[in-house]
């Protein structure tokens, strides 16, 4: 292998450790170093097409360059070189890499998002309200393993805004697990740090009565003009666009605009997007491109932070027994458990009661829903056992068989997301490595993000687990 063979081997080692892998695959895996001109510092890349070019420079370039930089030196330049007809060598171009896409404007200049007007200025937009709640913020927003992945990309975004490695951030999850906290957040922390940055929050159902007062007024070219001149975009609730085909028009537009102009975008739905019906699939396709990461119900050291700082929050003094019986047995969002602390607190200063256990259990009762059967790891192995009509005793074999195999994943993801067992304890259950079992949840998310059908049978496997 060549030394520059060599050298962007370590360079594609760099840029895999901070992509998703089908990223990493699709735009990185075909790229090939064909040469190295030492005496200019100049390496050449041989890309595919003039696509994947346009591709790289205005998404992952960034990335790229401190990869470059970090292996072949700070004073490293790239050209590229593709064939302008497929597998014709003697239509081969070359094209210098474009080094003001790394110069991300430090103080951020905003620009109206319009054609070019060669008698016109290129003006200073007005600042906008944001739309956050100042309480939002990272500060408190409680982490666990159920939203540590979400949480750190989050920060990402707002630590690095000039990567798009995450545009669009695409986050999904049941009611309640903090998908509005998250982006509330991930906004204020920009502001913070870039004043002049036009930053918007909206929920899908507010974006969808703009859109209708303006088709009213004939005012949508205003419309989306404003739409347009956001630096970043947080849509809340997405799923609510769903069977609005005009309203979903005007957002591809608006999307493609910002995507193409290197704004960020956050979306929240309360599914992923391949379960988004009445989407359009173009839309959906969108929502894909770049990162789909899921919030996860509260797991017990979620739901016990929460309380502490809730508690701490409101002045109550309240024992880690209560705070340990509430956590175990409020479980499904954090807006329960918020309801039960508001409840605890009116007892508490309204009728001077003092908070017991014997309290909780009567607040609990009397604000949620409580499952009495206790998933454990026997439970979700028969569960799923059940439902492929396969025998339990063959979740703890050896077979590969692909429908018990499939299985067996099945049950190393629900132990772990639901039954909340560290890896180490599933791979005990079934003789396994912690490796194999953190393959398999891998797996299982992974087919849930692209087969609609294998991702309603594990909701109606994880809906009968507390029946």
């Amino acid at each position: 292998m060549s030394n520059v063979a060599q050298m962007w081997n370590r360079c594609l080692d760099v840029i895999k450790a901070n992509l998703p892998a089908e990223q990493f695959d699709a735009w990185f895996a075909p790229i090939v170093a064909v040469d190295l001109d030492q005496e200019n510092n100049r390496v050449t890349l041989r890309a595919p097409s003039q696509f994947f070019v346009e591709k790289i420079e205005g998404r992952y370039f960034a990335i790229l360059s401190a990869a470059m930089k970090k292996v072949f030196g700070e004073n490293v330049k790239l050209t590229y070189k593709y064939n302008m007809v497929n597998n014709d060598d003697a239509s081969a171009v070359e094209q210098v890499a474009d080094a003001s896409s790394v110069k991300f404007k430090q103080e951020l200049k905003i620009r109206k998002p319009r054609v070019a007007n060669p008698f016109e200025q290129d003006d200073v937009l007005e600042d906008i309200d944001p739309q956050l709640n100042p309480k939002y913020t990272f500060e408190n927003y409680c982490t666990s393993m159920s939203n540590k992945l979400a949480v750190s990309i989050g920060q990402a975004i707002t630590d690095h805004p000039e990567v798009k490695t995450y545009n669009p951030l695409f986050v999904f999850g049941t009611t309640g697990v903090g998908k509005t906290h998250l982006l509330q957040a991930i906004g204020i922390r920009l502001k913070e740090q870039n004043p002049r940055m036009r930053v918007l929050y909206v929920s899908a159902r507010v974006f969808e009565s703009q859109y209708t007062t303006a088709v009213i007024q004939k005012k949508v070219n205003d419309f989306i003009n404003f739409y347009q001149s956001i630096d970043v975009l947080l849509l809340d609730d997405i799923q609510f666009l769903a069977g609005k085909p005009s309203t979903q028009n005007t957002f591809f537009h608006i999307f493609n605009h910002l995507h193409q102009h290197q704004r960020q975008l956050v979306m929240s739905s309360d599914c992923r997007p391949s379960d988004l019906d009445g989407m359009e699939p173009r839309l959906i396709s969108r929502f894909k491109w770049g990162m789909t990461v899921a919030l996860e119900k509260p797991d017990y050291d979620l739901r016990r932070k929460f309380l502490a700082m809730k508690a701490a929050q409101d002045g109550l003094n309240i024992s880690d027994e209560v705070l340990d019986y509430i956590a175990t047995h409020v479980t499904e969002s954090v807006r329960e458990l918020e309801g039960v602390m508001v409840a605890l607190l009116a007892h508490a200063t309204m009728l001077g009661q003092d908070i017991t256990i014997d309290l909780a259990h009567s607040v609990i009762g009397n604000t949620v829903k409580v499952s009495q059967r206790q998933v454990t790891f026997e439970s979700i192995a028969e569960t799923v056992a059940d439902y492929y009509n396969l025998p339990t005793e063959v979740i703890y074999g050896k077979s590969r068989k692909r429908e018990i195999s499939d299985a067996r994943q099945l049950v190393m993801y629900l132990a772990k997301k639901e039954a909340q067992m560290s890896s180490p304890s599933i791979g005990a259950k079934l003789d396994r490595t912690h490796a194999t079992v953190l393959h398999a949840c891998i797996q299982i998310e992974q087919r849930m993000s692209i087969e609609k059908d294998f991702s309603r049978e594990v909701q109606a496997i994880t809906a009968s687990l507390t029946q």
